[in-house]
């Protein structure tokens, strides 16, 4: 069996710039290059017929070590539970209150550009805070 060596995780969303860019805030990320034979994403875009312009964007990790993440414009919006989230690793080794603090901290980064709230999951030494993204989608600080 082989391994698989890289993986993009793809985001359904109603404005891939915006929702990418907000990743791109929240980990770190850089905008992905436009597509081969474009110097910038908007001629890709003026390439395009104008129902496809600005259906898809994409950020990375500059390091390269983490994935590709996509986004796709679609028609519908959310409307139940995602399936799949993604966990941001913030307090990673922490416990206790220096855990929270520090959850507590990148949430209070996040809020003002445009992520929520949901709710904080706390048994005195595990933690995380569960937050949406600015459309929706479900997300952990853990």
């Amino acid at each position: 069996m082989s391994s698989i060596k890289q993986f993009q995780v793809t985001f359904d969303c109603a404005e891939p710039e915006r929702v990418a860019r907000f990743w791109c805030e929240v980990l770190g990320y850089v905008v992905s290059p436009p597509p081969a034979g474009f110097a910038t994403w908007d001629d890709f875009d003026r390439s395009r017929p104008p129902e496809d312009q600005g259906s898809w964007f994409a950020c990375s990790d500059p390091s390269g070590v983490g994935p590709r993440l996509f986004f796709q414009r679609v028609p519908e919006g959310k409307v139940v539970k995602n399936r799949v989230h993604l966990c941001v690793r913030v307090g990673t080794g922490l416990v206790g209150e220096e855990r929270l603090a520090t959850l507590e901290a990148e949430c209070a980064r996040l809020v003002p550009l445009g992520a929520v709230r949901v709710r904080l999951l706390y048994d005195g030494n595990d933690s995380c805070i569960v937050m949406q993204d600015i459309e929706g989608n479900e997300f952990c600080l853990d």
